[in-house]
């Protein structure tokens, strides 16, 4: 069928829905199991909190002796009865047993309408997200009807280089051939072999190939057609070109998955704002909030095949985990083992989720310092975590950053604090000095397990992250730092960005519930300070999960401040503590004057009114993706050049010349590799003002047959100091004088390099082999 051109109105049959996992609700949470008295007799009211107030227990009152439920001529006959006929007996169990559920129906009924309530509302918010995200994707990209080449060319940089893995697995004979390939990867960093599973995060992309196998081959022998195809005119003189729909298409259903995935997400956060503040008025709030600062809490409409993608919706709940297990009295077996598989998915796809756990951690530790929770708890929430970094370290095959990152030592250091103190200081935990000394062995000895773990390893692959941080503090500079400084996402937060939280009225609500947590806190604390008893202290606010959230909440602001692109863990966060002023625990006193519903409608009417604008400004996002230069690049090299021939060249572009003509490359966007590291500096040195000669040779020692040079790159500067040469002339200022080697190339790049092939944005140089 041919489509004329490329307008929305393409006819085409509607695709069906997917099949969604229906996911069972699950036992409500309960907020701990009471132990049983010691005696039938009537319990005074209060609960637990009256039988410590007279002396429960052991020690307590002695109860009356108990006596038979039923006395009298009545029970006589009963027994006497039941003792002559078996069948008389099974009747009256059955009649006790129909009382017992009888009782119970009206209670269970009402409880389990207000959890399918519940996630009934979840499963709304859930599609509404997918629907929003999915639109904006489609808008921004009219990814429908592109063709194939242009769908993989829309995956740049980074997203390019993990899809290809997928991509490889589809493609292999067999799912398992297709995992072998990838763990045995010569095409990637040639001409090292590599096992890419250890390097690169790449699970989502082995279990989405496994998915997509199934998927096909299942519905292959249905007979069952899984995409639609069509002719698609793209005018301006351009060859028509094939554009296929429906989840059969790779690319199609990739991002279909990771749509759905983020889906669910939303769901979750319905779910833990309502836990957290106790209400589903809560749960609005949050998914009210997340909405109206969309482009602040997340990209995956625009970067789909991101890690964050796949890893921050089981970082979601695995913070509703912690909430519940810091909520209740005792720990069950269940809930450490549910939180440390929900670690395992949130570490196992991104590599940058150790630094959010070591904030998380570092929150618990102070919570415990301070008498929130006690030391045994933490240490069972420690051993889940450990457990779960052990686990991924094995599922890595031994990737060593994991074992020397700054998040494995913190938690050796902290379970050595809650384990040594006790005995080392011999000292009440109430006293400040204590916490003192505690806070500042856990930091000198996180830093410095670290640095003795690394040296031991001999590891030096997250060395850059020190060097960052180091820039933003006492202006370091040097290539690997600026190469990611100079990108805005590495930059500082945007002053733009706090404007925008005040004008949907997030940033003053959380900073409401934020400072009635704090002060609620101090008052505790100060308590807890004095020589008060240890029911007194009780009475007053002992919430830890409330407290964890507040310093959870100032450990994000100071990572999305350093660094822009972190503002994705601190919006959501934001959105989350928003939901604590529907709480009647910070609140209870002012909903005793004004109806809740009416203060939580009050307040996101207010919203709304720049929410609303926000939500128009992102569906009024129109585009259609088109990269006619890059087309043409990959397209001749497809032809042009031998299936063994070595391309080098900016990031990104290699990314999509791995993906889209499987030819390899020496370089690429994964830059947390210290060796990595080295490999593109050379490459990129010829941006730098080095004569030609030497970066030939050095281009040669690597096996490039090709060069791939992009002129941008050579005058474009994101910000002072930022273009490549400038870049250079910080790490070489010895040619600093001397015009940039990329500009020579420009104009004639013999006699060191031969152009094969030029074009608006790109120019391929051959190197002859001397």
């Amino acid at each position: 069928m041919a489509v004329p051109s490329r307008g929305r109105n393409k006819e085409s049959p509607p695709l069906k829905p997917g099949h969604q996992q229906r996911q069972s609700p699950g036992a409500s949470p309960r907020r701990g199991r009471g132990r049983p008295p010691h005696s039938p007799g009537r319990q005074v009211p209060g609960g637990a909190r009256a039988m410590r107030k007279g002396g429960g227990g052991r020690r307590g009152a002695r109860s009356d002796p108990q006596r038979p439920c039923r006395e009298g001529p009545a029970a006589e006959g009963e027994r006497d009865v039941l003792g002559r006929d078996p069948l008389r007996l099974l009747r009256v169990c059955g009649d006790r047993l129909r009382v017992f559920v009888d009782d119970r129906k009206a209670f269970v009924v009402k409880a389990d309408s207000k959890i399918w309530l519940t996630f009934l509302l979840a499963a709304i918010a859930g599609v509404l997200h997918w629907c929003h995200i999915t639109t904006l994707f489609e808008n921004d990209r009219h990814f429908s009807h592109l063709s194939t080449l242009e769908r993989e060319m829309a995956f740049r940089t980074e997203m390019g280089l993990y899809y290809s893995y997928f991509k490889i697995i589809i493609e292999a004979p067999s799912f398992w051939n297709g995992v072998w390939a990838i763990m045995n990867d010569r095409l990637t960093e040639y001409p090292l072999v590599i096992n890419t599973l250890q390097r690169f995060n790449l699970y989502p992309e082995v279990v989405l190939a496994s998915w997509y196998r199934i998927y096909t081959a299942i519905m292959d022998f249905l007979g069952v057609p899984t995409k639609t195809c069509w002719t698609v005119n793209r005018g301006e003189g351009l060859s028509p070109v094939e554009s296929c729909e429906g989840l059969g298409d790779p690319a199609s259903f990739y991002v279909a998955v990771i749509f759905l995935l983020n889906g669910l997400m939303m769901s979750l956060f319905f779910i833990y704002g309502t836990y957290l503040s106790g209400s589903r008025l809560g749960g609005l709030v949050t998914v009210a909030c997340f909405f109206f600062n969309h482009g602040e809490c997340t990209r995956v409409m625009w970067t789909p095949p991101l890690r964050e993608s796949f890893s921050y919706p089981f970082l979601v709940l695995q913070m509703l985990l912690l909430t519940y297990i810091l909520r209740i009295p005792n720990i069950n077996t269940g809930s450490l083992i549910a939180l440390c598989v929900s670690n395992i998915f949130f570490m196992l796809p991104w590599q940058f989720a150790q630094f959010v756990l070591l904030t998380q951690i570092a929150s618990l530790f102070a919570v415990c310092i301070m008498g929130y929770i006690d030391s045994s708890k933490l240490q069972k929430i420690l051993t889940a975590h450990m457990v779960s970094l052990v686990v991924c370290f094995i599922l890595m095959f031994g990737n060593s950053m994991l074992l020397t990152s700054y998040y494995a030592a913190s938690l050796l250091v902290i379970w050595g604090i809650l384990e040594l103190s006790p005995k080392v200081l011999k000292s009440s935990r109430r006293e400040v000095y204590i916490w003192v000394i505690e806070g500042c062995a856990w930091l000198f000895g996180t830093v410095t397990l670290k640095y003795l773990t690394s040296l031991a390893f001999g590891i030096a692959d997250d060395a850059h992250i020190g060097n960052i941080l180091k820039s933003k503090f006492i202006g370091y500079k040097d290539f690997d730092t600026l190469m990611y400084t100079c990108a805005a996402e590495f930059d500082f937060m945007e002053k733009e960005t706090p404007v925008r939280y005040t004008k949907t009225l997030l940033l003053p609500v959380v900073l409401v519930v934020f400072g009635v947590i704090i002060k609620r806190a101090v008052k505790y604390l100060t308590w807890a300070l004095s020589q008060a008893g240890q029911y007194e202290r009780e009475e007053r606010f002992n919430h830890g999960e409330l407290v964890y959230h507040a310093l959870q909440l100032l450990a994000y602001s100071v990572l999305a401040i350093l660094i822009m692109r972190l503002k994705l863990f601190l919006t959501p966060h934001l959105c989350v503590m928003a939901s604590l002023v529907c709480s009647k625990q910070l609140f209870g006193w002012l909903f005793c004057k004004i109806q809740p519903k009416t203060l939580v409608f009050a307040i996101l009417a207010l919203m709304a009114i720049e929410g609303s604008a926000n939500l128009q400004t992102q569906w009024n996002i129109m585009g259609e993706f088109s990269n006619l230069p890059q087309e043409e690049l990959l397209e001749w090299i497809k032809v042009n050049t031998r299936q063994d021939a070595v391309f080098a060249g900016a990031m990104p572009t290699m990314a999509s010349v791995k993906l889209s003509t499987l030819r390899p490359i020496v370089n690429h966007p994964h830059y947390e590799d210290a060796g990595l590291r080295a490999r593109t500096k050379v490459v990129y040195s010829m941006y730098s003002r080095k004569p030609a000669k030497d970066v030939k040779r050095e281009l040669i020692k690597l096996g490039v047959n090709y060069y791939i040079l992009e002129e941008s790159l050579c005058v474009s500067r994101k910000k002072p100091g930022c273009s490549m040469p400038e870049i250079w002339d910080v790490e070489d200022p010895a040619n600093s004088c001397k015009i940039p080697l990329c500009t020579l190339m420009s104009k004639d790049s013999r006699p060191y390099f031969i152009t094969v092939f030029e074009n608006s944005n790109y120019r391929v140089l051959k190197i002859p082999k001397e």
